[in-house]
């Protein structure tokens, strides 16, 4: 009769089988179909007739500015801008694949590089709001800073005196996030 296996050798298993997808997954993903100039965005150009909007521009949703930061380092790499409240996820190449705005929380961290190490699915933020593909990357005076999304997709503002560490990302945003920020890419902050 065969040896049975302990189930803690199961759980290995398919965590290691998980992880080598995940792995498989990303790095697709950051091979995908480069731009050409036939698919390049076009240009804006000033007519007679442009009326800047009255809208305000919209968070999170995935197409704002395409210029990464020259400040931000080289390889493939999420980028986080202080000043702008934006993150890039960058390619080997250093092509941008996707950039948005963020709304920070009170705690910020300090520009410089770091390297995302723990993920959590979902949980219940510092503020009291549950949230989702929550990536932490940082820790300062205590608090620690991550990427996250509300699972109801809200991004209100922290409360009036409430310390917290997480940078909201917009739904899709977060999902995009969750898929190319996996344990031991690079988050580079500049200011």
């Amino acid at each position: 009769m065969p040896a049975r296996l302990p189930s803690w050798a199961w759980v290995t298993g398919l965590t290691t089988g998980a992880i080598a997808a995940v792995a498989v997954l990303a790095v697709q993903a950051d091979q995908g179909p480069k731009p050409t100039a036939s698919t390049s965005r076009p240009s804006a150009s000033a007519t007679a007739d442009a009326k800047p909007s009255a809208e305000p521009k919209e968070k999170g949703t995935g197409t704002e500015s395409e210029a990464v930061p020259a400040d931000s380092g080289t390889g493939r790499r999420i980028v986080y801008s202080l000043d702008d409240q934006q993150v890039w996820l960058v390619d080997a190449s250093d092509a941008p694949r996707r950039s948005f705005e963020v709304w920070p929380g009170t705690v910020a961290p300090d520009p410089g590089t770091y390297t995302i190490g723990t993920r959590t699915e979902a949980t219940t933020g510092s503020d009291g709001v549950e949230v989702e593909h929550v990536i932490y990357f940082a820790a300062k005076s205590g608090v620690s800073i991550a990427f996250s999304n509300a699972v109801d997709g809200s991004s209100p503002p922290p409360p009036d005196g409430r310390t917290t560490g997480g940078i909201r990302v917009g739904k899709a945003d977060g999902k995009a996030l969750w898929t190319f920020g996996t344990p031991g890419t690079t988050v580079r902050v500049v200011e």
